[in-house]
C-alpha cells in the first residue's frame, strides 16, 4: 500500500544539568567552584532523501526520541553533547503539528534539511556563578527541557505535469509508454492505488519533465467518495495537466461528460488548481471504427474554442503520443508558475516560551537591555542564523510586547539593544 501520510511522535533531548562542585586538592586551601556545564540535548532533524518516494518507514515505527545531554562533572568537565537524530523523508513531504494541522516545514525545493525540534541547552556549572560577594556558589543551572510534538507527515508529490482522468481510460498505459515508470496495467474498473511518477526524456536532448498519474478521480472525489480525495493532494504542485479520456467510448462512457465531471471535482477541491493549463489526450483511437462519427472532432469542437488543445493518441500503439509530449514541453517553457511551497505556520519554540516567565526591559547608559528567563529560554531554542529562526525571533518580540515596551522606553532607530550575548541595532 502506498504510504503518503503518517503520524509520529518526536522529542528532542533535554539539556544536561550543570554540576555544582568545589576544587579540593592538597596544598590548595581555598579551592573555588569547578562544576562543569551540561551537554546539549540532541536535535530532531528532517532531511530529504532522493532515494525515498513514500513514507512507509513511518507506518510501523511512530516514536523518535533524541538522547539527553550528559550532565557536567567535577574539575570543569563539560558534559557530552547528545547526538542528533535525523529522519529521512522523500522530497515534497509536509510536516504539520498534529493538533492544529499547521505547517512546520515543507521539505521541498531548496529546503533539504531542517531542525524541527532543538535539544535543550546544557545548564551552566557553578563555576560561572562565583562573584566577589558570592565566592562559594552552591547553585548550578539545570539543563533546558526537551521539546516534544506529535506531527503529521504528508507527502505531496513533486511533478511538472499531472495525469488525470477516470479509471480505465488508459493513464497507466500512457505513463508506461512515455516514461520510465512501471505501473500495474489491467483492464479493470477500479482505480490505481498508487500515484505513479515517471520522467519523460526526449531523443533530441531537450528538457524533459516529470509526470505523475493522479489516481482515484471519480465523480464525488472532492467530497471524499472513493479514493480520489486521498490522492487529490498530489496534484497541488503540478504546473499543468494532461486530461486522458476514452475517446472511443469503449465502455459506453461519454468522454465530453467525463471531462466536465473531472474538472468539476478539481474546482470543488481547489479552484486555483482547476485554473491551471490543461491539454486533452483523446486516447484509444485505435478502437474507433472508421464508419463511426469521429468522436475526436466532437471533443475538439467542445474544448478547443475554450483554449484547451486536443490530441488524438493511442497509448497502445503510440500514435500521436510524441506530438502531445512536444506540445506539453513547449507549454511548460512558457509557464511562469512559481513552485508551490507551503509556508511555516507553526513554530515549536512558542510552546516553550510560556506567558508566566518574567523579563525586564531597561536602559543602561545608551543601551537597551532585555533580560529574564523568558528571553534566555527563547534564545536557547532559536537559531537566529536561519531565515525562519529570525522570523520567529521578530514575531516573538512583537507578540510578547517587547517591541512596544522598547518604543515606550524611548528607543530610536539605530539605538542598540542587548539580549544576553546578542546585540543588534533597532530599526522599524
Amino acid at each position: 500500500m502506498f504510504a503518503d501520510r503518517a503520524k509520529i511522535y518526536i522529542r528532542s533531548g533535554k539539556g544536561g544539568d550543570g554540576h555544582a562542585s568545589f576544587r579540593r586538592e592538597l596544598y590548595v586551601p581555598n579551592g573555588g567552584p569547578d562544576g562543569g556545564d551540561g551537554g546539549k540535548g540532541g536535535d530532531v532533524i528532517f532531511e530529504v532523501d532522493d532515494g525515498l518516494n513514500t513514507l512507509a518507514d513511518y507506518r510501523h515505527r511512530r516514536k523518535y526520541v533524541a538522547k539527553d545531554g550528559e550532565q557536567g562533572g567535577k574539575r570543569r568537565c563539560h558534559g557530552k553533547n547528545a547526538p542528533d537524530i535525523i529522519l529521512k523523508v522523500p522530497e515534497g513531504t509536509i510536516i504539520k503539528e498534529a493538533e492544529s494541522d499547521k505547517v512546520i516545514a515543507d521539505m521541498s525545493g531548496e529546503n533539504r534539511r531542517q531542525v524541527i525540534l532543538r535539544g535543550g541547552k546544557g545548564g551552566l556549572g557553578n563555576q560561572h556563578f562565583a562573584t566577589a560577594t558570592m565566592q562559594v556558589p552552591k547553585y548550578a543551572q539545570p539543563g533546558q527541557p526537551a521539546q516534544e510534538l506529535w506531527v503529521n507527515l504528508e507527502l505531496k508529490v513533486i511533478a511538472d505535469v499531472g495525469l488525470i482522468g477516470f479509471p480505465n481510460v488508459g493513464k497507466s498505459t500512457f505513463l508506461s509508454r512515455v516514461t520510465n515508470a512501471n505501473p500495474k496495467i489491467a483492464n479493470y474498473h477500479f482505480t490505481t492505488l498508487n500515484p505513479n511518477l515517471g520522467v519523460v526524456d526526449f531523443k533530441d536532448g531537450g528538457d524533459g519533465f516529470v509526470i505523475a498519474d493522479i489516481p482515484g478521480l471519480i465523480e464525488g472525489a472532492s467530497q471524499g467518495v472513493g479514493l480520489g480525495y486521498e490522492f487529490l493532494r498530489h496534484i497541488e504542485r503540478t504546473k499543468m495537466m494532461i486530461h486522458v479520456v476514452d475517446a472511443a467510448s469503449s465502455e459506453g462512457r461519454d468522454p465530453i461528460e467525463d471531462i466536465y465531471k473531472i474538472n468539476a471535482e478539481l474546482e470543488n477541491y481547489n479552484s486555483e488548481i482547476a485554473k491551471r493549463p490543461q491539454v486533452i489526450a483523446a486516447n484509444k483511437t485505435d478502437l474507433i471504427y472508421a464508419e463511426d462519427e469521429d468522436p475526436v472532432e466532437k471533443i475538439r469542437a467542445e474544448f478547443e474554442p475554450k483554449g484547451i488543445k486536443v490530441f488524438p493518441i493511442s497509448g497502445v500503439s503510440g500514435e500521436g503520443v510524441q506530438e502531445l509530449l512536444y506540445y506539453v514541453r513547449e507549454q511548460l517553457k512558457t509557464l511562469d508558475v512559481p513552485p508551490v511551497i507551503f509556508e511555516q505556520e507553526y513554530f515549536p519554540e512558542e510552546e516553550l516560551i510560556t506567558i508566566d516567565l518574567p523579563y525586564t526591559v531597561e536602559k543602561e547608559d545608551d543601551v537597551y537591555v532585555v533580560e529574564g528567563p523568558k528571553i534566555e529560554k527563547m534564545l536557547g531554542y532559536t537559531n537566529l542564523d536561519s531565515e525562519k529562526g529570525f522570523a520567529f525571533f521578530q514575531k516573538f518580540l512583537k507578540d510578547t510586547g517587547i517591541l512596544q515596551q522598547l518604543e515606550d522606553a524611548g528607543i530610536q532607530e539605530g539605538d542598540t539593544v542587548r539580549m544576553y550575548g546578542l546585540q543588534f541595532d533597532y530599526y522599524k
